[in-house]
């Protein structure tokens, strides 16, 4: 089940609230526990044993950890905390990369992982992230154990973040998970950015995607290099309205609820290099993995060598955990060797440019990393990125990829302007009076277009499905 479905929006949904709000404020995490469950078991009922194991060994490892650090066993505590990790790890190993390194070994002449053909959990990238946060959480005195199997349970299964994220630490949503406020107004703010996210994901990704897979399976004699860079276009707005959008749906599901999630993304695309870049995107993925991995490899409190190996670790890591194929590597060390350029010298000459150059050239790297990212074949890559550098198979430009042009111009335009501060700034300017009477209008034309759309149309991906 998908936020973004007439399922979720007008049965799921109506039914969940409605339950919650009916009951006493000490059993709601109970309530939400079992309709956590529900939620994951729709599209995957098997994988559901994933989550009670996680839920089973995370806890218990958290009481194990609390235990050895009170009784000042910090050895003991560290192995429990290893223990754990290595659990979550060999979880998201076997489920996800398994196929991949037994498929590159028979690749290379070593056939002796056979292949099991199981299917990807949804959202096991996310979640497995989550709970491993829980236990060095607390080793490190940052958030304090669980005792109630409900409320640890409630955390790891929370349907609004569950398979999408945004990955939100045990620290940062424990307390909350214990006790939280509810109130008409954060309701209403979460309705509010709920429905901004519903418009973004089905009315500007959904479109935009048409766009990208049009391109994407052209075979590499027709491709120009125009259309080449229209599809990447497409591509780049699609994959920032499709996960910005899922992510502003949880986070809006959460305020309705009573949850405060953080922030995901911040108008990525204004940035001004790739240092800034990704500090505006996947917010909670880069914020993980500095706490937990390149923090703890000593972060940038070391010699310059050591600083390009841990940036070179951490970015492998994270090119890797978007999916279990190379591409996905080669992207992240792609992002690795533009970081270590940037830290080791190119910021300062970057500093010396114009806003408008840093712009440009930062908008010109993303988008080649997003076709790395979305073109999984080698082959087919390498054709794509030619036909980007000016070595189309069907020269520069054709017929096609005007009509294109001018079908998608729009959708296109009004994405660019969707993807920066100015519509947000030009809200903020309007009369209060003006404000309260277009809120309502607009939050109603969103959720009704959308509707009407999803109704209509069989097109309906997401794309981090399948992390």
């Amino acid at each position: 089940m998908v936020f973004s479905s007439p399922y979720f929006l007008f049965l799921y949904l109506p039914i969940v609230l409605l339950v919650y709000y009916l009951t006493p404020l000490k059993a709601r995490n109970a309530v939400l526990l079992v309709f956590n469950l529900i939620f994951y078991a729709w599209g995957e009922p098997v994988y559901i044993l994933i989550m009670f194991a996680s839920i089973a060994i995370d806890y218990t490892h958290g009481m194990l950890v609390e235990r050895c650090k009170r009784r000042g066993n910090d050895r003991a505590a560290r192995r429990a905390v290893a223990s754990s990790v290595i659990f979550n790890l060999a979880l998201l190993f076997f489920f996800k990369y398994w196929a991949f390194v037994a498929g590159s070994l028979a690749a290379i002449g070593l056939p002796f992982m056979p292949r099991l053909g199981l299917s990807l959990p949804i959202g096991i990238s996310f979640y497995t992230f989550q709970t491993m946060s829980y236990t060095i959480d607390v080793y490190r005195g940052d958030a304090g154990v669980q005792k109630n199997l409900i409320n640890f349970g409630t955390f790891v299964t929370l349907f609004p973040q569950l398979i999408a994220g945004p990955i939100i630490k045990y620290k940062d949503l424990g307390d909350q998970i214990d006790h939280r406020p509810h109130s008409p107004e954060q309701f209403a703010s979460g309705v509010q950015v709920f429905v901004v996210g519903l418009a973004k994901k089905v009315l500007l990704a959904n479109n935009l995607g048409l766009l990208w897979d049009a391109y994407k399976a052209l075979p590499a004699a027709e491709l120009t290099t125009a259309g080449a860079w229209l599809g990447v276009a497409a591509f780049t707005f699609q994959l920032y309205f499709d996960f910005s959008g899922y992510s502003d749906m949880a986070v809006g599901l959460g305020r309705m609820l009573g949850f405060e999630f953080m922030r995901n993304f911040n108008y990525p695309y204004i940035s001004r290099s790739i240092t800034e870049f990704w500090r505006r995107w996947h917010i909670s993925l880069g914020t993980w993995f500095r706490e937990y991995l390149y923090i703890p490899l000593g972060g940038n409190r070391v010699s310059t060598p050591r600083l390009f190996f841990n940036l070179l670790v951490v970015w492998a890591a994270t090119g890797i955990w978007h999916g279990a194929s190379w591409n996905f590597l080669l992207w992240g060390l792609y992002f690795a060797a533009l970081l270590i350029l940037e830290k080791a010298f190119l910021l300062k000459l970057l500093d010396k440019l114009p806003a408008l150059l840093r712009h440009l050239y930062t908008l010109f790297l993303v988008a080649v990393s997003w076709a790395i990212f979305a073109v999984e074949d080698f082959s087919q890559l390498g054709a794509y990125l030619k036909a980007m550098f000016g070595l189309a198979g069907g020269g520069l430009t054709d017929a096609a990829a005007w009509y294109y042009f001018r079908s998608f111009l729009p959708v296109l335009l009004i994405s660019a302007v969707a993807s920066t501060p100015l519509a947000a700034r030009l809200w903020r300017r309007l009369p209060e009076r003006s404000m309260r009477l277009l809120l309502p209008v607009l939050l109603l034309a969103g959720l009704v277009f959308s509707t009407a759309y999803l109704v209509d149309a069989t097109y309906n991906p997401f794309l981090y499905f399948r992390f």
